[in-house]
């Protein structure tokens, strides 16, 4: 069994795979994932996992260079993503966002019930 926080055993391998600059997208229950993209999908039950449960157990094994959030989000919620070591973080308007998505190596659907509760996650380097 794994010491670290991060225990799913798919998604802590997704994180080990991903190289510098790989995008994984943790979002809320209603974001929309592009056809062809790997879904991880830990939704429950509304609110559980909150999206800030996975985003931390993410950062506790990934090392981010720069992230993207939504606009539309309110101030609280991305004062709440920027307390958190996302890197340099752009805003964006939600449909450059869910565009973006595109190219993600994997989006993760939690069980949040916050609109705009998604963030893209840029890998970066531990050297």
């Amino acid at each position: 069994m794994k010491r670290t926080v991060l225990l799913h055993a798919e998604l802590s391998g997704l994180v080990a795979a991903m190289g510098h600059g790989d995008l994984l997208v943790i979002g809320d229950a209603g974001l929309p994932v592009p056809r062809g993209v790997r879904v991880v999908d830990l939704a429950v039950t509304r609110g559980i996992p909150g999206v800030f449960d996975v985003l931390d157990a993410v950062l506790a094994e990934m090392v981010v260079e720069r992230s993207a959030l939504a606009q539309e989000a309110g101030a609280d919620l991305a004062a709440r993503f920027r307390a958190r070591q996302i890197g340099a973080v752009t805003p964006m308007p939600h449909d450059a966002l869910k565009a973006a998505m595109a190219e993600a190596r994997a989006v993760v659907r939690t069980g949040e019930f916050t609109p705009y509760a998604n963030i893209c996650l840029y890998a970066g380097v531990a050297f």
